[in-house]
């Protein structure tokens, strides 16, 4: 399981879950202003051309440098990663973007935000590892994620 808190400003926290990697994106697509293959998504330069449909020639190069040079120099059917909250609106690069950094990159230009990617790693903050949850000043944020592993049974409601 994934465990989100969200902390929206002059509001109590949110707490929710998700199933996995695919799930957490497509809630965080959901509520997101960005589609969610601009939060995240894979394509290759040849693909980026066909969607227009062209071909890297002469014209297109002078319309389209950049995407043409990022062809060119990774190979026209290379994997390319977009995460526009990570590398910038409509920016692509070779190097792999995982769907879990780039969908928690959309949740923090929210707001505030803690994500935990294990029911361990859960666990472990609200038992006082993460100094964000401890406090009179963050019982809230504590508690909402008291409430959600408890809803999940990952937690016994002893209180």
């Amino acid at each position: 399981m994934i465990y989100v808190i969200e902390t929206p400003e002059g509001a109590r926290p949110l707490a929710w879950f998700a199933y996995d990697e695919a799930d957490f994106m497509r809630k965080v697509a959901a509520s997101d202003p960005l589609a969610a293959e601009e939060i995240h998504d894979t394509l290759t330069a040849r693909e980026l051309l066909e969607f227009d449909g062209r071909e890297p020639d002469a014209g297109t190069r002078a319309q389209f440098p950049a995407l043409c040079a990022l062809g060119d120099a990774h190979g026209w059917d290379t994997t390319l990663y977009r995460a526009d909250y990570l590398l910038g609106r409509g920016m692509c690069r070779p190097e792999p973007v995982e769907l879990r950094d780039a969908a928690t990159a959309a949740l923090a230009a929210r707001g505030a935000c803690i994500v935990y990617f294990s029911d361990t790693e859960a666990l472990a903050a609200f038992e006082g590892a993460d100094a964000r949850l401890m406090g009179d000043a963050n019982w809230h944020r504590r508690r909402a994620l008291y409430e959600q592993l408890v809803a999940l049974e990952v937690l016994a409601d002893d209180n």
